[in-house]
């Protein structure tokens, strides 16, 4: 059986070296993708501007503030709010732990006590105004901390849309706050019709915002085109192997050394096993040339340099995953596929639908809710999403293991689909 497996490896790496033009292909292609993309987009990933951003909130204020930013959030078409997750009301603790797991992309937490500040600060600026309080320079400002928790895997253009519209809105709403406050203090100590003192309020710096990526990796690396164009680039390409795996296959057929192999006493998924290792080797090999444009080739035209993250034994394990799945899906194709033709379409074309649907072309997140819901059928949304907790969130093996374990569950289902076809067809 060691004999048959090695020959079968042989065969399939011979015919591999042979097609100088497939191998440029297959290594060249999706190299220049990367680069040409990751420019493109770098620009892109600053000035887009979307709807509909997922947002959490909480509110532990319960007072003016916080009723006011939560009742505009929801008006607002640019976010889609809400203050609870799973069926349990938000924490700052629960937005944290969701916001790094990317079930929403942004969280908003407003502290407990926020109005109470702002109003014990307008009091202050009276008095300092109205000088009826010698020590109110001295006195030490409420200040109001509101802490915004941002997924890594967000593009930044998201990021600046919700930040920027949040506090622009927070800021109407303190100066109401504020103005509401001054006017009623100011009736009080001030005959009517007097003139209240010009630019008081531009003295406040009551609100301050603290944004925080929900990651692993905080202080270490900040969301780029880099770190979202070289993953999901390489599972793209990884799994455009279905194309000369495929037409592999078919070449067989048509030459006729496919029925010889029928011949051996030997089951179809080791007369295969030689093509799924050899392919999976390339993919791997892709997987790191692609890699090394990310890390050595971009930063030398001013990009960032791309960041692993903190596990590189977490990274050979979704790229081994990955690599099965792609093989798995190309030999599944090239199985059903009657002639290279054939093969070549159902391929390129099967595998530029997977990639729109996984989140590859356009990020799951602005997807509308039934997209979003078909997205996570395909595995390259998994693969995505795999490296996506790697090298954005900062996970570790285990929080890969459920992406990796699906792609290995899809490479048995597509091998158990291709055995089948294959016994029906000779059969026939």
């Amino acid at each position: 059986m060691l004999f048959k497996l090695w020959a079968a490896i042989r065969k399939e790496t011979l015919l591999l070296i042979r097609d100088k033009v497939g191998l440029s292909i297959l290594f060249i292609m999706p190299m220049i993708l990367i680069f040409v993309m990751t420019l493109i987009q770098d620009s892109a990933f600053k000035t887009i501007n979307e709807k509909g951003i997922p947002i959490v909130l909480v509110d532990d204020d319960k007072d003016t503030l916080g009723i006011y930013i939560k009742k505009g959030l929801k008006k607002s078409s640019l976010c889609d709010v809400s203050d609870s997750i799973n069926g349990v009301p938000a924490t700052a603790e629960l937005v944290n732990q969701s916001v790094s797991e990317g079930k929403f992309l942004v969280g908003v937490v407003i502290p407990k006590g926020a109005t109470n500040a702002i109003r014990k600060n307008v009091t202050q600026l009276v008095n300092e105004t109205m000088a009826l309080d010698s020590v109110a320079a001295d006195s030490k400002t409420d200040s109001v901390n509101i802490s915004i928790f941002i997924d890594p895997v967000a593009k930044k253009s998201f990021v600046s849309s919700v930040t920027s519209n949040l506090h622009e809105f927070i800021s109407e709403v303190k100066t109401q706050i504020m103005f509401q406050t001054f006017s009623e203090q100011i009736a009080e100590i001030m005959p009517e019709g007097t003139k209240a003192p010009e630019n008081t309020f531009s003295k406040s710096q009551i609100i301050h915002y603290k944004e925080v990526y929900a990651s692993d990796l905080i202080g270490e690396i900040l969301p780029n085109a880099v770190q979202h164009n070289v993953p999901a680039w390489t599972i793209f390409a990884m799994f455009f192997i279905v194309i000369p795996l495929a037409g592999s296959l078919m070449k067989e057929k048509k030459e006729g050394s496919i029925f010889r192999l029928y011949t051996m006493p030997s089951s179809y998924l080791l007369l295969v096993n030689g093509k799924i290792i050899v392919y999976v080797v390339v993919c791997l090999i892709q997987f790191v040339l692609m890699l090394s444009v990310g890390l050595y080739i971009l930063p030398l035209l001013g990009l960032p340099v791309l960041q692993l993250g903190n596990s590189m034994f977490a990274i050979l394990v979704l790229a081994m995953a990955t690599s099965f799945a792609a093989t798995g899906y190309g030999v599944m194709v090239g199985t059903l596929a009657s002639s290279e033709q054939q093969g070549a379409i159902l391929g390129s074309l099967s595998i530029l639908l997977l990639s729109a649907l996984g989140g590859v072309w356009v990020p799951t997140y602005v997807m509308p809710e039934v997209m979003r819901q078909i997205s996570v059928l395909s595995p390259l949304n998994w693969a995505l999403d795999g490296f996506y907790k790697l090298f954005l969130r900062g996970s570790d093996t285990l929080g890969i293991l459920w992406p990796a374990t699906k792609l290995i569950l899809f490479f048995i289902f597509t091998m158990g689909i291709s055995s089948a076809i294959n016994r029906v067809k000779r059969k026939i």
